[in-house]
């Protein structure tokens, strides 16, 4: 499929326009020069979406109009403490009219730091309740959504637009087919070996992954994609991604079946103790991408992604061929609740 024919087929899917597309594939070369292996880029769609951005703004487009589409004027959806989903659809929907419901199944801090500072800002209602939602490996992530989705319709009442974590739905993940078709057009504008670049991403739902990887499938593109896994978050994880990669390609018009090993997929190896917890490895890399190149990276997601690429350089993963395109997702709101970042050499 050309890229002008991908584009096409999203078109009979509304979306909002929420995002300011293309964001820019922008060279590294301090960290190319520091790390010594690969030629690096670095794609900002942490610049994309209100109250400072990040990759939601895809998802979020394409959500939210269905929500409007449905007549729905609240929207209920759930993550962890620093979700950056949480805090993009409060923004959204603020600027919607609608009504945003955010649930986190842990104890409410006694401070609200970082993204949920935001949440609050933009007028969400947070509901917090300490029981636990799965996100320790325990349920898959479909069988979560079901748990969570009860529990909320039954405190918010009928008629909400439910919206799975991380925006993990065909609908949301759409937009990253598309930035998929953005980044092969960009890659091949550049003269770029696409037989030798790898994208990475953090994966935490992993949908931004699975639409990289239909996208990519659909425009028959020999560009990989490769996700890091941030929180060891849900029980037979690349299952769940190959059955979302499969729904997205057939919702545009082709049948592809991915079995989970065809996921590109690092499991555990990044992740340290859990999700949302730092690492050694995500310090330093936090810092070294600030001080090489000013951009700021967050401790949840893109630090941990950002350190399995630079582990990727050091352990020969990657040539000095090769490029890799390392997708920053943004949320750097969740620098503000964790300390001990800026220190160290």
């Amino acid at each position: 499929m050309l890229p002008a024919q991908l584009q096409d087929r999203l078109t009979q899917f509304p979306r909002l326009p929420l995002a300011q597309l293309p964001t820019p594939l922008e060279p590294l070369p301090r960290l190319t020069a520091v790390l010594g292996g690969p030629s690096l880029l670095i794609k900002r769609d942490d610049n994309i979406g209100p109250a400072f951005g990040g990759n939601k703004a895809r998802k979020l487009a394409f959500l939210l109009a269905e929500a409007l589409n449905q007549g729905r004027r609240k929207v209920i959806t759930y993550g962890g403490l620093q979700s950056n989903h949480a805090r993009m659809t409060a923004a959204a929907c603020a600027r919607l009219g609608l009504e945003a419901h955010l649930f986190f199944f842990e104890k409410r801090p006694s401070t609200l730091q970082g993204n949920l500072f935001l949440d609050a800002l933009l007028g969400a209602k947070l509901h917090f309740i300490p029981f636990g939602s799965g996100g320790d490996a325990s349920m898959t992530l479909e069988t979560t959504n079901r748990l969570v989705r009860w529990v909320s319709a039954a405190l918010v009442g009928p008629g909400a637009y439910f919206m799975p974590v991380g925006g993990h739905t065909v609908t949301g993940c759409l937009g990253y087919v598309d930035a998929a078709r953005e980044i092969h057009e960009q890659a091949v504008a550049l003269g770029l070996d696409l037989a030798r670049v790898t994208v990475i991403t953090a994966a935490g739902t992993g949908g931004t992954l699975a639409g990289l990887l239909a996208g990519f499938t659909l425009l028959g593109s020999p560009i990989r994609v490769l996700g890091i896994d941030v929180g060891k978050l849900w029980k037979a994880f690349p299952a769940s991604l190959a059955r979302l990669a499969g729904e997205l390609c057939a919702a545009l018009g082709e049948v592809h079946t991915f079995r989970p090993a065809d996921i590109p997929l690092i499991e555990g190896t990044y992740v340290g103790p859990g999700y949302a917890v730092l690492t050694d490895a995500s310090r330093t890399a936090v810092r070294l991408l600030a001080r090489t190149e000013g951009i700021l990276l967050d401790p949840v997601y893109t630090g941990k992604a950002m350190a399995g690429l630079m582990d990727g350089v050091g352990n020969g993963r990657f040539t000095p061929d090769d490029t890799v395109i390392f997708l920053h997702t943004g949320g750097f709101p969740g620098l503000w609740a964790f300390s001990g970042l800026e220190t160290g050499d």
